[in-house]
């Protein structure tokens, strides 16, 4: 299938699936006049790199992932869980930071709100 087509089954735009391929993550072959063909394989592919993306992987992670990106790797792949788990611990770590400056904000707007409540 064209790239119109593939990109509309995936729920994204043609321009995520060139980006895949200039990223080195996604390889797609040609028809004879020059357009891109997408198979089902690159199809499957295509959506385990927008998953991956959507978890908060960059293409740079992807990468180094690569055989969790094949059909062979649709299951357990070497380096999975671990890069998985790594990825984790790394949004949990962000959570933590933003739930400290959340409680920042929420002290300084209750000082706001007191100190406005004894000026009135």
């Amino acid at each position: 299938m064209q790239a119109k087509e593939a990109a509309e089954k995936l729920g994204i735009s043609q321009r995520m699936l060139r980006h895949y391929e200039n990223a080195g993550l996604l390889s797609v072959g040609r028809t004879v006049n020059g357009y891109r063909h997408y198979t089902e394989t690159d199809l499957r592919r295509a959506a385990r790199i927008r998953d991956f993306i959507a978890i908060g992987f960059s293409t740079r992670e992807l990468r180094a992932m690569k055989a969790c990106l094949a059909d062979e790797g649709a299951g357990p792949c070497e380096g999975g869980i671990e890069r998985l788990t790594e990825k984790l611990t790394h949004i949990d770590q962000l959570q933590a930071d933003l739930d400290l400056r959340r409680n920042a904000v929420l002290q300084r707007l209750t000082a706001l709100r007191r100190d406005l409540a004894v000026a009135s």
